[in-house]
């Protein structure tokens, strides 16, 4: 007996009233053996996918290597991930996720969609879908397959998956492996990726960089030393590629020193063995270890800047002090005669305008060719299943089952010890100097040169700069500010499920009717722990790294940029009772009854949700199905947790790093589901088309960072208003002592921000999906058939939200916009999949053209953020490129020679024609939750069979 995604009771029909979508192997290998990220991007029914680099989104920021499941848009966290019907852990990232990539790709024999709510049978998360991985049973012999794919300024990616099966009279055994490569690709090697300034100025450029701006210094009778003149660009920015301001400020840029592609390498192991016992008691046992490595990850050079020095280190409240006679400065000064007033006595580098590497590289990561610095990234996953299946009579079944499933995800990063840069400004830098001991830049103690003239050549446009540079920093000084961070992110997850389920001994017209009864209990844990630099328990303040003075107040760490946390543990209990019954009505009308109880405890409580599914055969060739429930998602204990994910999110023109805190009072969200559907099925024709609708309350959401700042700052007088005392006091400004609200309250002064995860506005989402196939049966001696999927969104329509009593985000309908910093995913209004597939003899050929939607920058229609008269620009030009995110139609070509019955050899060409992926002015110049920046690729693989 086989069990159906959406029942739990055994001997469910297939074709039954849940509208569940099935993908094959041989499906699959029909596609060209898809990555989980081609196969999900792809998908009509899913956008908003997490899975290729996206460093400068608060929700897909430290993923590299995973990929997500977002059925409808609605977000991962609302789509259930099982395998084999039973549950997995969520990773412990700042949006909590099945991670895909590590499941066992080489032992699975179908994935069944589920594309309905349902929290009724399996619990939490099921929102807005469920998506099965069901292994395959009643292999035998040994499979060995892989593939290598060519990408252009790419090594390719390559596969490779074995498996092994076996049976017996009463047994099934099958042990698979699997290993994935990716290869690095470099942002600088795609055209679109690293753009000019004026074409668009989002595309990782920033004001605060290096070269810099800054601000001489000198001194005024009556007064002492202040500013004298105003800001300016550093000479050098314009010859190391920066771009020099209408405000004659420097902007440079950073993502060349990314990648759009992490080098990579991911293994699964899988095993399962299945077992009678007796002829009524089965038992079933799977352990399943993946491992993900990303051993560079390639970020900028460093960071801004965000927290200044304290003044123990002779810091500025404003920022970092330069002395006239630090050598870069007499360099910078002698190359360029009266640049700066000749009665300057020091230059100050706003907090805000500086970071101390950019344009040139790092010289502590010269091996990697372009100075990027680098972090590592590595993903643990191990999971053991067991269960007993016993026929108690011919027509009752008990199942009990336990899973045990840990995620690991490790990663390191760089970040800066802001009072040991001041510290080398003065000449007292280096790990053997002992601070205004003696002479700067004498015996043990460096100096820290921050001008352009560092730098002998912007390494990735390869232009030199002109002259010497004998003031180059020492790598050994910039390891001693720029500092290694790490962070362990642990989420174990324990599953015990009971089910009773078979015919109650009551008839109906179509059969017995039959039920399904159970209990679950489910433990969910998560643990953070943090290296010493990073960790606000041995770092909290300033200059702890210089003093090792351990008393401040606010604590906020000593590092610059990302900051500091501390480790933290939560966890949660849940139990559940759940109840269904199939009811044949007549032969052609089937319905079936679904209820759950679930208790998380504590302030999280409890909910119940019931589900109505029906559906009716009008005649041979018409049905009719739909449903009608209530579904919810509670949240996972990382969410929980007294503690902070800090995101980068882009204030101002420029990243600034925005905390987001855990709530222990979130409570479920809760959701209406209806969809209605019918069916055709006349011959060589059939075609499903169904409408869906989710009415989501009390979402569990992060509050919106862009709604928060431009409510604040829409009218200078919020700053002064106490109606806005507890919005303003979620910010952190650059002279306010880190002290919350205190300081000059501008959007172009904060530092840091405060948000939280907490139940916002409500989430309406509805729309219709299509499925149409038709067998042309036989064309010239072979079988041609063909279909078209799509996905229509009607409307995704988000509520109101109110941080401090203020509302900060007015409702809007999210469906075809790109929803930058809202709390919504990119959700074009149409996905469509068409192919059209050939078969004759051996070869079996397969064309298949993608489409998605074109859709909006919704920051275009408010005339904000990149749409408003840009004042960096001569002119303050609006720049309207990239308002709209044009339509992407790209075409697959498959080719299939099957050589007897044990050896397939296949041609895949994806994205035949070369498109790149359509501009949104975001910091790659394209959305990667939607497009792919890949281009043209050429896959070859095998598979055989022993």
């Amino acid at each position: 007996m086989i069990i159906v995604t959406g029942s739990v009771i055994q001997g469910t029909p297939e074709d039954a009233a849940l509208p569940v979508d099935v993908l094959s192997s041989e499906e699959l290998a029909r596609l060209g053996n898809p990555s989980p990220v081609e196969l999900i991007k792809a998908l009509p029914v899913s956008s908003g996918v997490i899975g290729d680099t996206n460093q400068f989104d608060s929700r897909s920021q430290a993923t590299e290597g995973m990929a997500s499941v977002n059925l409808r848009g609605l977000s991962p966290q609302r789509t259930l991930v099982l395998l084999n019907n039973r549950r997995l852990v969520a990773a412990g990232t700042g949006t909590p996720f099945v991670d895909v990539n590590l499941l066992p790709h080489a032992a699975i024999g179908r994935i069944e969609i589920l594309k309905d709510g349902a929290a009724a049978i399996y619990g939490s998360d099921a929102v807005g879908g469920v998506v099965n991985f069901i292994t395959r049973t009643g292999q035998e012999g040994l499979r060995f397959g892989g593939d290598y794919t060519f990408i252009s300024d790419s090594d390719g990616d390559y596969t490779l998956q074995a498996s092994y099966g076996q049976s017996g009279d009463n047994w099934d055994f099958l042990l698979a492996a699997g290993y994935q490569h990716r290869s690095e690709l470099q942002a600088r090697d795609r055209d679109f990726a690293v753009r000019d300034f004026e074409y668009n100025p989002e595309g990782g450029w920033t004001g605060g960089g290096n070269p810099a701006t800054f601000l001489p210094l000198g001194f005024i009778p009556g007064v002492g030393v202040a500013p004298i003149g105003g800001l300016v660009p550093d000479p050098d920015c314009a010859v190391l590629g920066g771009y020099v301001t209408a405000q004659n400020r420097c902007r440079t840029q950073y993502t060349g020193f990314d990648n759009l592609v992490e080098e990579e390498d991911r293994y699964q192991l899988y095993a399962q063995f299945n077992v009678d016992l007796t002829d009524n008691v089965s038992w079933d046992l799977s352990v399943l270890y993946g491992n993900d490595e990303i051993p560079e990850y390639r970020t900028s050079p460093m960071y801004l800047l965000t927290q200044p020095p304290s003044a123990s280190v002779g810091g500025s409240p404003s920022g970092f002090i330069v002395p006239a006679n630090n050598p870069g400065f007499i360099q910078m000064v002698t190359e360029n005669p009266g640049y700066v007033p000749a009665s300057t006595l020091a230059v100050l580098f706003p907090t805000l305008l500086f970071r101390p590497l950019l344009a040139g590289g790092n010289p502590s990561f010269a091996d990697n060719g372009l100075g990027s610095a680098t972090g590592f990234r590595e993903n643990d996953s191990f999971r053991v299943s067991t269960g007993i299946s016993a026929d108690i009579s011919d027509t009752t079944n008990l199942s009990v089952a336990m899973t045990y499933h840990k995620f690991e995800r490790y990663f390191t990063g760089y970040d800066s010890f802001g009072d040991r840069v001041q510290l080398g400004l003065l000449g007292y830098g280096g790990p053997n100097c002992t601070p205004f001991a003696g002479a700067p830049g004498v015996g043990d103690c460096m100096w820290y040169n921050p001008f352009g003239n560092q730098a002998p050549v912007n390494p990735v446009t390869g232009v030199a700069r002109p002259g010497d540079e004998p003031n180059q920093n020492s790598a050994a000084l910039i390891d001693w500010f720029f500092v290694q961070s790490s962070t362990l992110l642990e989420t174990e997850l324990f599953v015990f499920d009971a089910t009773l389920s078979g015919e109650t001994g009551w008839e109906m017209s179509g059969g017995p009717v039959m039920y399904g009864i159970g209990a679950q209990y489910r433990q969910n844990s998560f643990e953070a722990t943090y290296g010493d630099n990073n960790n606000i328990a041995v770092n909290p303040c300033r200059d702890t790294p210089v003093y090792g003075n351990t008393t401040c107040n606010p604590a906020n760490g000593a590092l610059a940029f990302l900051g500091s946390n501390a480790d933290a543990t939560a966890d949660n209990d849940v139990y559940a009772l759940f109840a269904e019954l199939q009811l044949p009505v007549t032969d052609d009308l089937n319905v079936q009854l679904a209820a759950r109880y679930e208790d998380y405890g504590g302030g999280t409580g409890s909910t119940f949700d019931p589900k109505v599914t029906a559906r009716w055969q009008i005649n041979d060739t018409f049905a009719l199905r739909g449903s009608v429930g209530t579904t919810f998602r509670g949240p996972p204990a990382q969410q929980l947790a007294a503690r902070n994910v800090t995101s980068l999110q882009v204030i101002a023109s420029s990243f600034r790093p925005v905390d987001v805190y855990g709530n222990p009072n979130l409570a479920p969200e809760t959701a209406t589901n209806y969809s209605v559907g019918f069916l055709v099925d006349n011959g060589p024709f059939t075609a499903s088309v169904d409408y869906f609708r989710y009415e989501i309350e009390d979402t569990i959401t992060v509050e919106p960072l862009s709604g928060m700042v431009s409510t604040l700052f829409a009218d200078p007088a919020n700053c002064t208003d106490p109606t806005f005392d507890g919005l303003r006091e979620r910010f952190l400004f650059n002279d306010g002592a880190g002290v919350p609200g205190a300081g000059t309250c501008a959007a172009s002064n904060i530092s840091r921000v405060r948000t939280g995860w907490v139940n916002g506005g409500s989430l309406t989402s509805s729309g219709i999906d299509v499925i149409l196939n038709y067998d042309f049966g036989d064309v010239a001696g072979g079988q041609l058939n063909g279909g078209i999927t799509a996905t229509y969104m009607i409307g995704n329509e988000l509520g109101p939200e109110v941080v401090e009593g203020i509302q900060v985000q007015d409702g809007f309908d999210g469906v075809g916009y790109l929803n930058f910093q809202t709390t919504a995913y990119p959700v074009p209004q149409w996905k469509t999949r068409a192919f059209l597939e050939y078969t004759i003899g051996a070869f079996d050929a397969r064309m298949t053209v993608n489409y998605i939607d074109s859709y909006r920058d919704q920051r275009a229609d408010l005339g904000t953020g990149p749409f408003a008269p840009n004042p960096y620009i001569v002119g303050n030009p609006v720049l309207t490129q990239g308002a709209t995110i044009d339509s992407q139609t790209t075409l697959d070509f498959n080719l299939i020679y099957n050589f007897g019955d044990a050896t397939t050899f296949s041609v895949t060409a994806l994205n035949v024609t070369d498109e790149d992926p359509a501009l949104a002015r975001l910091d790659y110049n394209y959305d990667p939750f939607t497009g792919n920046p890949l281009g043209r690729m050429i896959r070859v693989g095998f598979s055989s069979e022993f």
